[in-house]
């Protein structure tokens, strides 16, 4: 896991906190989407789908950062739609980081450069650029040329500015073994972005396109033969090594969808930012009155192929605190990713 020891320590200390107040249920980081509209039009995404008038909101900014902070989550993970599309997007960010969240804003970056300077380089922030694939498969999953080109300008020019850029990556059954590893290693080797993200498709039910999301077995087999010869040693991959065993096929888990909730301009949204359930207007109704034992593999049909970070990442990382033995493998690979550097 390539996560810098400072933030290593502070989300680990959170952890222990929540486990001496015997708190069953808490936030690792919150998915806050203060915009729903965006300047591309992906295959893939159910984000868009929403009326004219809903694109049109902008969350203000108290409501933004009350939301995190009702939520006590010690990370942010700022998505959409667009925000840097977001009028104030930057104070959004500036008053998170004010108060040592760990701010990661998601953008396709064809934005980026031209608002690199309403932003200042912070531990505490990070730009995340999606990257589906190298040129062509990633201008093709975003249906528009030329955004693959222009997301490494941003990240060069970011990272000569001395932001911290790490990447997400989303694959789909059209993906094979060699065009992940083909990308990881020009985003791990070439562009050297700090830390890599990376997660199968799911089903989002409005999506355009419902032909290429990838099966639970389909899942397993390609990160399987995608990890094979020590890739995932060498790969800066911003994952818990057992949430990458999850991926394998090695672990199986059961979903945590609390562990990552999702605000947006409709309220705090159920279970999880994948499926829409309805909405409550508090994080503390959304944790006790919501039905969490009826969701997952095996219990709400729309779960059966989703093996998204959103959901087994905190499993996997609850599973590591709660073992002596994958907390000081998660801190070995720490060590070692951050002497990488």
């Amino acid at each position: 896991m390539a996560m810098p020891l400072r933030q290593t320590v502070r989300v680990g200390t959170y952890l222990m906190q929540q486990k001496l107040k015997r708190r069953d249920k808490f936030p690792l980081i919150v998915e806050l989407e203060p915009l729903f509209a965006c300047n591309l039009a992906c295959e893939g995404c159910g984000k868009i789908q929403h009326p004219a008038g809903v694109l049109k909101q902008r969350m203000p900014v108290a409501q933004a950062v009350g939301a995190v902070l009702e939520s006590g989550a010690p990370m942010v993970s700022i998505a959409g739609g667009e925000p840097l599309m977001h009028p104030q997007i930057d104070e959004i960010v500036r008053q998170l980081v004010e108060r040592r969240k760990y701010v990661f804003l998601c953008t396709n970056a064809l934005l980026m450069r031209k608002k690199l300077d309403k932003f200042k380089p912070s531990p505490y922030f990070t730009f995340t650029v999606h990257i589906d694939g190298l040129r062509e498969r990633h201008d093709a999953s975003v249906a528009k040329e030329g955004t693959f080109d222009e997301a490494v300008e941003a990240i060069k020019e970011a990272k000569r500015r001395g932001f911290r850029v790490t990447t997400n990556s989303t694959f789909f059954n059209t993906d094979t073994p060699q065009t992940i590893i083909d990308v990881l290693d020009y985003l791990n080797d070439d562009l050297q972005v700090d830390e890599m993200m990376i997660s199968p498709a799911f089903a989002y039910e409005k999506a355009p396109d419902q032909e290429h999301f990838l099966g639970v077995e389909q899942t397993r087999e390609l990160f399987r033969k995608t990890f094979a010869g020590g890739n995932r040693r060498r790969w800066r991959l911003n994952h818990s090594p057992l949430f990458l065993d999850f991926l394998e096929g090695k672990v199986d888990f059961e979903c945590t969808a609390w562990g990552i909730p999702n605000y947006s301009l409709f309220g705090w949204q159920r279970p999880c930012y994948l499926m829409a359930d309805g909405y409550v207007p508090t994080y503390r109704e959304l944790i006790e009155k919501t039905d969490w034992d009826k969701y997952g593999r095996g219990k709400d049909a729309r779960c059966s192929n989703c093996m998204a970070h959103c959901g087994y990442e905190p499993t996997a990382v609850l599973a590591t605190m709660g073992s002596l033995k994958e907390s000081l493998r998660a801190i070995t690979e720490t060590i070692g990713s951050n002497r990488g550097r």
